[in-house]
């Protein structure tokens, strides 16, 4: 495949995978582009390997296949020919690769049925996945601070897992420490509160790097749904993000508000 041909492979990946990141993605310059369809297709990958299989083994090797490709960015080496491995390398460092490598490391609890051991655990799951992706996907554009970046990240990934709830809960999953009202609302809250401290400081993320958290704007309605009714979330009657989002990101993208 050409580089042209890899390009536009990932971009299908994203907007059949992730429409919300689609839609922030396309709103973005043409090089921007470049860097984060790439780095969106493979969080799509790793993120649907634990799924397509209950055998845990194979789903064990189908994410140790994207570890071995993190480490071959990491070495320098020659990177295997595939659709996303290909230009992914491309686009990130070898420092973005290692914080890559973590992601995946951190997709294996969607293998198993085991419980989040604490809080601790929980917020270091976000941060591994929410968090590095944003955190790649922004370094990797221009100059951004890293903590207004996660917490940015904490927040989408929070709306993103209250949603993904039921559908964790159909698979066996145990996604939350505290599944009561109370603990749904509270989790609810503390996203919208690290979102509010991200905002506050959004000036620390550059023009360059903004378009990495143009799709973090759309947390806000569900998080605050969540907050007024806690039940909306094991009912699935939370806000569609990417409806929500329709109106509100061009408006993000023209004032830089996200």
């Amino acid at each position: 495949m050409t580089e042209d041909a890899d390009f536009s492979a990932c971009a299908a990946i994203v907007e059949r995978g992730d429409p919300l990141r689609f839609r922030a993605v396309m709103a973005a310059p043409l090089p921007a582009r470049r860097v984060l369809f790439p780095i969106y297709a493979f969080n799509i990958e790793v993120a649907r390997a634990p799924w397509v299989t209950q055998e845990p083994m194979i789903a064990e090797m189908r994410l140790q296949w994207w570890r071995d490709v993190c480490e071959e960015i990491v070495q320098g080496k020659p990177v295997r020919r595939h659709e996303v491995a290909t230009p992914l390398a491309a686009a990130i460092t070898w420092q973005h690769a290692q914080m890559l490598d973590e992601l995946v490391a951190a997709r294996r609890w969607d293998i198993y049925r085991d419980p989040f051991e604490d809080t601790a655990h929980f917020e270091r799951y976000l941060d591994q996945t929410a968090g590095h992706l944003a955190w790649v996907a922004a370094s990797a554009l221009g100059v951004a601070d890293e903590q207004v970046v996660r917490d940015a990240a904490y927040a989408g990934g929070v709306a993103a897992w209250l949603a993904a709830i039921p559908e964790l809960e159909s698979r066996g999953r145990i996604p939350l420490l505290d599944g009561t009202g109370a603990g749904v609302k509270a989790l609810a809250q503390e996203g919208l509160d690290r979102l509010a401290k991200a905002r506050a400081r959004r000036r620390a993320v550059s023009a360059a790097a903004r378009p990495a958290v143009y799709h973090v704007g759309a947390a806000a309605a569900v998080l605050k749904a969540a907050v007024a009714d806690p039940t909306a979330v094991a009912d699935a009657v939370l806000p569609d993000p990417v409806e929500a989002d329709r109106v509100a990101l061009p408006w993000r993208v023209f004032t830089g508000r996200w």
